[in-house]
C-alpha cells in the first residue's frame, strides 16, 4: 500500500485556475462518486413515490444539486476535524487542509458557501422535507468523531448518506411513514457494506494512528459481513416495493443489483486498495439499477 492515494488533479479539475483547484479537491469534485452515492437513495424514493414524471425529474434535479453541495460540505467538515490525522495517512496526506494549500479559515468560508447552496435547494421543498433536511446536519457534524470512539464509523456514515431516502419520500409525498423508514434502513445496510470495502484502503494506517473502522473490526471476515449487509439491503428493497404497491415485475428486476452486489463480495481483495476503490465506485451502478427496478414496477 506504500504510496497509494486516490487524489488525482486531472480532467476538468486539472484545468481550473490554480487558485480554485484546492477548493475543488477539498469538496472532492475530482471524485463525483460520493455525490452520486449521497443522491441515489433519494432517487430510489422518487422512483417509488413521485406523483408524476415531471415532479420526479424536478426533485431529482434539486437533489442532485444538493448532493454535490452537501457532500462537499461534509468533506470540508471531515477534513477540518481530521487534518492532523490525514497528514499521517498515505492516501489522505495530499488533501488541501492536511497539505496546507487551504487554511482552516478559508475552509470555513468555503463551507458557508456550500451550505448556502444547500439551503437554496432545501427551501424549494415542502415543510416536512425542510425540517428533515435541517435534522441531517447533526449526523454530518458527528460523523468525523465516530472513528475516534468506535470501530463503527461506517454506521454513522450509513445514517448520514441514506438520509436522502426519507428526505426524498417527504419531498415527494409530504409525509414520513413506514416506506421512508424501510428505504432508510436499506440505504443504511448498503452503505455499511460498501464503506467497509472503502475503509480497507486505509486499514493499516488507521491501525497505526489509533482510529477505528469496520474494515479493522472484521478484517479477513469482511466477506461474510458484506453478505449480511447486502442480503439485508436486498430484502429491505423488496419490502419497500411491496409497501409501495409496485407490480411484481420489480422483483425479478432486483436481480441486476443483486448480481452487482454479489460480484463485489466474490471479487473482494482486502489487500488491494486500488481494487477496493474500484468496487466501491461500482455502487453507483448498483444504486441506478435499484431505481430502474422500482421504475419497472410502476409501469
Amino acid at each position: 500500500m506504500q504510496g497509494y492515494t486516490d487524489i488525482a488533479v486531472s480532467g476538468w479539475v486539472g484545468r481550473l485556475p490554480q487558485g480554485w483547484r484546492p477548493y475543488a479537491l477539498l469538496a472532492r469534485l475530482d471524485r463525483p462518486i460520493g455525490a452520486w452515492l449521497l443522491f441515489l437513495p433519494g432517487l430510489w424514493a422518487f422512483a417509488l413515490v413521485a406523483p408524476s414524471w415531471a415532479e420526479g425529474g424536478r426533485l431529482a434535479l434539486l437533489f442532485g444539486i444538493g448532493a454535490v453541495a452537501m457532500r462537499g460540505a461534509g468533506c470540508v467538515v471531515n477534513d477540518l476535524w481530521d487534518r492532523d490525522i490525514d497528514r499521517k495517512v498515505e492516501r489522505t496526506r495530499g488533501r488541501p487542509l492536511a497539505a496546507g494549500t487551504v487554511t482552516p479559515l478559508q475552509a470555513l468560508a468555503f463551507l458557508a458557501g456550500l451550505c448556502l447552496i444547500g439551503l437554496a435547494v432545501l427551501v424549494q421543498l415542502n415543510r416536512t422535507a425542510i425540517l428533515l433536511g435541517l435534522c441531517s446536519l447533526l449526523p454530518i457534524l458527528l460523523y468525523p468523531l465516530a472513528k475516534r470512539v468506535t470501530h463503527w464509523p461506517q454506521a454513522m456514515l450509513g445514517l448520514t448518506f441514506s438520509w436522502a431516502a426519507p428526505e426524498g419520500v417527504a419531498a415527494a409525498t409530504g409525509q414520513v411513514g413506514p416506506l421512508a423508514l424501510i428505504l432508510w434502513a436499506a440505504g443504511f445496510t448498503w452503505i455499511l457494506g460498501y464503506d467497509t470495502i472503502y475503509a480497507h484502503q486505509d486499514r493499516e494506517d488507521d491501525a497505526a494512528v489509533g482510529i477505528g473502522s469496520t474494515a479493522l473490526r472484521f478484517g479477513e471476515r469482511t466477506r461474510p459481513f458484506l453478505v449480511a449487509c447486502y442480503g439485508a439491503t436486498l430484502a429491505l428493497l423488496a419490502l419497500a416495493g411491496w409497501v409501495a404497491g409496485l407490480h411484481w415485475f420489480y422483483l425479478p428486476a432486483l436481480a441486476l443489483p443483486a448480481a452487482l452486489l454479489a460480484r463485489q463480495v466474490l471479487t473482494l481483495d482486502i489487500h488491494d486498495p486500488g481494487h477496493c476503490l474500484t468496487l466501491f465506485k461500482a455502487n453507483r451502478e448498483v444504486g441506478l439499477a435499484v431505481a430502474l427496478a422500482f421504475l419497472i414496477g410502476r409501469l
